[in-house]
């Protein structure tokens, strides 16, 4: 698969697209047009995110990380996670349900 052609955008917000689900994980694809937000916020399961396309800053605790493309940011079970972006991204989540 192509994952590049599974992104979808909107001007009204981010995107998630459900790409695959197993017993023990979620894969997303999340698109972000410039200037659009994830507020920081926590989940019950930890998370993946790599950036496939763009430029933002990912939250992931405490912590603001400035990615780029093939950057890889983990977020803990129960941690604060936001996306910021600044250049239109493509983001794989890799959700972990176990």
């Amino acid at each position: 698969m192509n994952l590049m052609n599974a992104a979808r955008f909107s001007p009204d917000g981010p995107v998630k697209t459900d790409i695959a689900q197993t017993a023990g994980s979620n894969i997303v694809l999340v698109c972000l047009e410039q200037g659009q937000l994830i507020p920081p916020h926590p989940e019950p399961y930890a998370v993946v995110f790599v950036v496939l396309e763009g430029e933002g800053v990912i939250t992931s605790g405490p912590q603001e990380h400035p990615v780029t493309p093939l950057h890889l940011v983990a977020v803990g079970k129960d941690e604060d996670r936001g996306i910021r972006c600044t250049q239109r991204m493509v983001i794989l989540g890799i959700r972990d349900d176990v």
